[in-house]
């Protein structure tokens, strides 16, 4: 395994990763970045997006969205999307067992990774009056 090589650029990055709670864009990443007093190019923030990525150190989410999200929880788990106002959530419950090998055997797919999408209207979403 290489050594991970934090520059501050990468580390204030990621420290807005772990931080977030959200999973943030990009774009929000960058906004956050600069409430905190940093002010670094996009293509710092984007670079250094990449490299966490490529370490292992936070995950980048595609959910059906145009734009990338990121996360720093890097376990397995899964996320859930509300279709109204766009929160994501994590899911921890684990997938049911056979479903990676049943899905195998449909597709004829040597399945290596599966992350799982769920839509759904989230409790604030779903208390609100239309």
């Amino acid at each position: 395994m290489s050594k991970i090589n934090l520059t501050v650029q990468r580390k204030a990055v990621y420290d807005v990763i772990q931080e977030a709670n959200d999973h943030p864009t990009a774009s929000e990443v960058i906004d956050r970045l600069r409430g905190k007093g940093f002010n670094f190019a996009y293509g710092t923030v984007y670079n250094s997006l990449r490299y966490l990525k490529d370490a292992g150190m936070i995950h980048e989410l595609k959910l059906g969205e145009a734009i990338s999200r990121y996360d720093a929880r890097t376990e397995e788990h899964q996320h859930i999307v509300c279709t109204r106002c766009g929160k994501v959530d994590e899911v921890l419950q684990e997938l049911p067992k056979n479903w990676l090998s049943d899905v195998a055997k449909e597709t004829k797919y040597k399945v290596e990774h599966a992350q799982v999408v769920l839509e759904g209207v989230c409790e604030a979403c779903a208390s609100q009056t239309s």
